[in-house]
């Protein structure tokens, strides 16, 4: 292999610091990652070359070796764990009726931009309704006792009260339409699913997602997030709806019986599973630390990678359970239908600056 100085690959001194070459290496990946439409075999070497300088052993390995010599590049493990040629599960089908928050999540398809929405038409007729009848006594002509008219002023300035709150409400809910619609537009679904051979488990939860929680008006989905720091597609989608945000991870592993035991760790069929791995719960830390206020969940949605059946415990108490896709519209459905119609601005840039790939 051609000797290469990982020090000048990252553009730093060999007295660097770890914040300086972390700092330069997520300048060079954001410009050199394929995604950003720079050279995989330059990303390569950038991502090479940082592994190496930000661990400390590997650093002074490095360094008393006095060798510039590139690493040898290591194959991608295999994501998909017990393949049968040809083999795909089937697309998922509900029926809408089983679900119990589908009609309620469409009870009121207006958004509620954080706090703000529109009164309604019921008060406002109502209220141009009492305005008339305070005013109709004057148009009319008739005449006033003293203490009818003091009933009379003060019907008129509550109804001239209420009526003046309801154009606030109005603009107020207009403004933050329009700013929403100004950042976001009218899209509902951010980022592209795995398109990889491989990521066969990525594609069919993007159409599970957005065949069915887009029922919820506030719901928006995303594919490809990172973690904070990170270049990669660090989460498979997520689905964020007011402030309630659920992470997702997609699989494709052998059928089976699926769990948690005490220690989080993953059971198949009651035994460790080693066939594949999550990172379901470092990415829920790492997302509590960049969205303080919002509740999180996270949810492993496990399809068959060959013929048989995929089961879950209903009542796995782990924060990243393996779930069924029914399983999962069932029990996430719900959680994120209590508040269905709310989108919340700031908490969707966070989420929205966290895309890989195309928007």
């Amino acid at each position: 292999m051609p000797a290469v100085d990982y020090y000048e690959v990252l553009g730093v001194g060999k007295a660097a610091s770890v914040n300086e070459i972390k700092t330069a290496y997520r300048r060079l990946a954001k410009s050199h990652h394929p995604d950003a439409g720079g050279s995989a075999l330059t990303f390569q070497l950038v991502r090479e070359a940082y592994d190496t300088l930000s661990d400390p052993l590997r650093r002074a390995g490095y360094d008393a070796d006095g060798r510039s010599v590139r690493a040898p590049i290591r194959p991608r493990p295999r994501r998909r764990f017990g393949d049968e040629p040809g083999y795909e599960p089937e697309r998922v089908v509900i029926d809408p009726e089983d679900l119990e928050w589908w009609e309620f999540a469409a009870q009121d398809e207006r958004v509620r931009h954080g706090r703000r929405r529109g009164p309604g038409h019921t008060p406002v007729v109502a209220a141009v309704g009492g305005m008339v009848l305070v005013l109709l006594p004057v148009l009319t002509g008739v005449g006033f006792s003293a203490p009818t008219l003091i009933v009379w002023l003060i019907l008129t300035a509550g109804t001239a009260l209420l009526v003046q709150r309801l154009a606030r409400g109005y603009l107020a809910a207009s403004r933050a339409k329009n700013r929403f619609a100004a950042e976001f537009g009218g899209k509902r679904v951010f980022g592209t699913p795995g398109t990889e051979a491989d990521e066969l488990a990525e594609r069919l939860t993007a159409d599970l997602l957005e065949r069915y929680l887009t029922r919820l008006p506030g719901a928006r989905i995303f594919h490809g997030l990172s973690w904070p720091d990170s270049v990669f597609a660090d989460v498979d989608h997520a689905v964020l709806c007011g402030k309630r945000l659920v992470l997702v991870e997609s699989k494709l592993w052998l059928p089976g019986h699926y769990e948690t035991d005490d220690d989080d760790r993953l059971l198949r069929n009651g035994r460790a599973f080693r066939g594949g791995g999550s990172r379901l719960t470092e990415s829920l830390a790492e997302y509590r630390r960049i969205l303080p206020g919002v509740t999180l969940r996270g949810a492993m949605i496990v399809y068959p990678s060959r013929t048989g059946e995929i089961t879950t415990d209903h009542d796995d108490p782990s924060p990243a359970p393996p779930m069924t896709p029914e399983q999962f519209l069932h029990e996430i459905g719900g959680w994120l239908a209590a508040e269905p119609s709310t989108v919340d601005s700031p908490t969707m840039r966070v989420v929205r600056d966290r895309l890989t790939g195309a928007a």
